[in-house]
């Protein structure tokens, strides 16, 4: 098994959560954050990244969705 960033390990998370609710279009991304054990700076931080490079959206305050570009990198570091 190959060794993920955090911003990948936060992606993966993301995605995972958004697969075992699909109703739900947003999540808040300190949750998101303690599922992929990664500090609250650091998700203050990696979002901002994420989201420059397309792979979540923000939404209201702390709420975040995966992009479909997200979707992809997610998919493929979790079939690796």
């Amino acid at each position: 098994m190959l060794a993920h960033t955090k911003d990948e390990k936060y992606l993966m998370a993301l995605y995972e959560m958004s697969q075992e609710d699909e109703a739900k279009e947003f999540f808040d991304k300190y949750e998101v954050g303690l599922r992929a054990h990664l500090q609250p700076k650091g998700v203050n931080t990696i979002t901002v990244l994420l989201a420059q490079a397309n792979f979540i959206k923000k939404g209201d305050g702390d709420l975040i969705k995966i992009t479909k570009h997200g979707e992809s990198l997610a998919q493929r570091l979790l079939e690796e």
